[in-house]
């Protein structure tokens, strides 16, 4: 018997399987949430040398980034991607072995400090590898063994590396958001979770909603409320989701997006000028959608008396 046909005969296997997927594929999206970001700023470098002539060595376009966990200055290497260089400590600059690399147990084992210097580690890398894991395992108990748990499996790793991102960063990098929207374009046409004319139409409507919301607001504040990275991402959920889960998940990521604000603002000090993403909401609202909308949906229209 394969592992394939092991795993949709026995659903306990398969969830179990999930789970401890999600960790290996969490500490590969800690990589991401770090990586990505640096290497969206040495692209822009190069671009803007290029355009105003600068020589690669000019003292004001160094390859000197900042991480964003740990607030050090970290010389990034020629050849940067997810994938070189290996992963060190951003302190002592000391190569992270296998065994040190075990997603949240070698975080446990080290007591949170780097094997070497023993600086700390932050404790975002277990918590992202642990709720990777989670939620992979929601995902295996909500759709079994079927094509749509192979998407909706890339789907939620592809929004927590977006959400991770966005929340460091204020970026929702094109090179996530723009293949999840064509992606759920293309499998609307299996169906996967919606027909093509739903993700057509929820594509085209949600990066229409929010891009009248941004214009809307600019032309009455003079400001810009949100990033264009929002349209996309609300897109991308409407290519996947369909254009009927777009006033749920905008409703979703807005209370969401209310509570977590004034959480901040009471608990951690938050200042009210101060920007707050808004990617990581909707990230969760379509999460949440994904799982859940239709009995969201059911449950109020019922009670609304619409059924």
């Amino acid at each position: 018997m394969t592992l394939l046909s092991l795993l949709q005969s026995n659903p306990t296997l398969l969830t179990g399987f999930c789970f401890v997927l999600g960790l290996f594929v969490g500490s590969f999206l800690n990589v991401v949430v770090y990586r990505l970001p640096l290497m969206m700023e040495r692209t822009w470098k190069s671009e803007c040398r290029e355009f105003l002539k600068l020589d690669a060595t000019d003292s004001d376009a160094t390859d000197c980034e900042t991480s964003v966990d740990s607030g050090s200055q970290v010389e990034t290497p020629e050849k940067f991607n997810l994938m070189v260089p290996r992963s060190a400590c951003p302190s002592c600059n000391s190569m992270i072995t296998a065994w040190q690399n075990i997603p949240v147990i070698s975080w446990l084992l080290l007591r949170g400090k780097c094997g070497n210097c023993k600086h700390p580690i932050s404790a975002e890398y277990p918590i992202v590898e642990l709720l990777t894991a989670l939620l992979s395992m929601a995902v295996a108990m909500k759709f079994g063994a079927s094509m749509q748990l192979v998407f909706a499996l890339l789907f939620t790793w592809a929004l927590i590396s977006l959400a991770m991102i966005d929340f460091h960063t204020t970026l929702l990098p094109d090179s996530i958001t723009l293949p999840l929207l064509w992606l759920g374009l293309l499998i609307s046409l299996v169906p996967v979770f919606v027909a093509a004319p739903d993700a057509i139409v929820g594509a085209a409507a949600g990066y229409m909603i929010l891009w009248l919301v941004f214009q809307t607001f600019k032309l009455v504040t003079g400001k810009e409320g949100m990033g264009f990275g929002d349209f996309k991402l609300l897109g991308a959920l409407g290519a996947w989701l369909g254009w009927a889960k777009l006033p749920l998940i905008i409703l979703l990521s807005s209370l969401t997006g209310a509570i977590i604000g004034i959480m901040m603002m009471f608990l951690f000090k938050h200042k009210r000028n101060q920007p707050i993403p808004f990617g990581p909401y909707l990230a969760i609202a379509g999460w949440i959608a994904l799982m859940w909308g239709d009995q969201i949906v059911s449950m109020y229209t019922g009670q609304m008396g619409l059924q």
